[in-house]
């Protein structure tokens, strides 16, 4: 028998209601690349937006809440412990995948491996 596991809960439940810059990222960029991504991925104590092992890079597209000082506080140690493990974290706001889509997928690029 399966135990409540939340974390695994509240991924699925992220995966199902992502934010429209998580879905135009997605669906318009990181769904079709030769290297695999993963969406609302659990590492550690975290589900980030989007995982890439190969490249052990994480995505995190930020809302508002995340430039109130708590917000700004809770990333910091997030960050932390995923560079902790070896990751890189890229960070983006949800402003600059609107106005900006050609840059920030060019960045994404630029953080995954040549073939």
């Amino acid at each position: 028998m399966k135990t409540h596991d939340p974390l695994r809960s509240n991924a699925r439940t992220l995966r199902k209601n992502m934010t429209k810059e998580e879905r135009h990222l997605w669906y318009d960029f990181l769904k079709g690349l030769s290297v695999p991504f993963y969406r609302q991925k659990i590492i550690g104590c975290y589900v980030v937006d989007f995982y890439c092992a190969s490249a052990g890079l994480v995505i995190e597209l930020d809302g508002s809440q995340h430039y109130s000082e708590a917000g700004m506080a809770a990333d910091s140690v997030r960050d932390t412990a995923l560079l902790d493990r070896g990751l890189t974290v890229l960070r983006y706001t949800n402003l600059e995948v609107q106005r900006n889509f050609e840059g920030v997928c060019t960045d994404i690029l630029r953080h995954l491996p040549q073939k």
